[in-house]
């Protein structure tokens, strides 16, 4: 697809062509990106596709070989100091410290931004509030549950009240309960006007949150926009078939090559698109002249996981 990006001068995250190598290993091939005012971007791509690798160069904490970024209007290789004062992080793992308290974590950062002593208090108390943290403000983090850390850290990334916020996987490893309260904390964020930088491994929270998705892989940004726009693209439904045998599988995949199924043995599933009303009766001709039998036959329609496999598959 053609990706189009918004102009820069209505964008809070522009990135043009940025590459960056790892010894022999090309991490980012020319990534482009741009994320408007007060928008949230989800960055997806498989393990090791470079998505924190463009959040690094774009937080300058990493320099880019090649290309150009702004953040907040700001070069992010001329103007780093200018880039950080705008700009909150909240990174894959968690940056708090557990031998203090959520409220002496928070004073602590503040007085890392140059508050006064009585601005950090202030400050503190606001966002312990603001994350329903008031009540755990004077336990030591060590107590707190996986959900609550990436609350505080969360809480730790806005002590400046940043008009941009890059969130690294800000949900990885939390349970469902733990997810869903993170994904509240981050629409408020996004209601107020926050710019938000989103990488994720779970595609349903980009599907929630994100106003616009880029998929990258290989390197290089392989599809830019809206999630229903994505799943749009990949057809309006799709055929899965669940076989009854799993060494059933390997045949079936073999039938229907030329509809280039995806393939999960340990579910004993083939999912492909579906490309014409006569599409499933064909399908189920050919799984019975293979010698093969579905046990269940289902019509869904695209998600981004549907997106996310063709698009990272097609460009592999």
């Amino acid at each position: 697809m053609n990706v189009i990006h918004s102009t820069p001068f209505t964008d809070s995250i522009h990135a043009e062509g940025l590459v960056k190598s790892f010894g022999g290993t090309r991490v980012l091939a020319g990534v482009d990106l741009s994320v408007p005012t007060g928008s949230l971007l989800a960055l997806l791509g498989p393990n090791g596709s470079g998505k924190t690798t463009t959040v690094r160069i774009l937080t300058t904490l990493l320099a880019p070989d090649g290309g150009t970024a702004t953040v907040g209007g700001h070069d992010v290789t001329r103007e780093g100091p200018a880039v950080r004062r705008a700009i909150g992080l909240t990174a894959q793992h968690a940056t708090v410290d557990e031998l203090l308290t959520g409220r002496e974590n928070l004073e602590l950062f503040a007085g890392l931004y140059h508050l006064g002593r009585r601005q950090a208090r202030r400050r503190a108390a606001e966002l312990l509030e603001r994350f329903d943290l008031a009540a755990a403000a004077n336990r030591r983090v060590a107590t707190y549950s996986g959900g609550m850390r990436r609350r505080l850290d969360l809480a730790a990334s806005m002590v400046p009240a940043p008009r941009i916020l890059f969130l690294d996987e800000p949900t990885t490893g939390l349970d469902p309960r733990s997810r869903a309260e993170l994904w509240s904390v981050i629409r408020e964020l996004l209601g107020s006007g926050t710019t938000i930088l989103l990488t994720t491994q779970y595609l349903e929270e980009a599907d929630q949150l994100a106003d616009r998705v880029a998929v990258i892989n290989g390197g290089r940004v392989v599809a830019d926009d809206s999630p229903a726009a994505l799943k749009r693209q990949v057809g309006s439904e799709r055929l899965v078939l669940h076989l009854s045998r799993a060494e059933d599988v390997p045949r079936a995949g073999a039938a229907l090559a030329g509809s280039g199924p995806h393939i999960d043995v340990d579910a004993r599933e083939l999912t492909l698109a579906l490309q014409s009303p006569d599409h499933l009766r064909h399908t189920l001709d050919l799984l019975h002249r293979a010698g093969v039998a579905a046990e269940r036959v289902e019509l869904r329609t695209p998600t981004l996981d549907d997106v996310f496999f063709e698009l990272t598959t097609a460009a592999a």
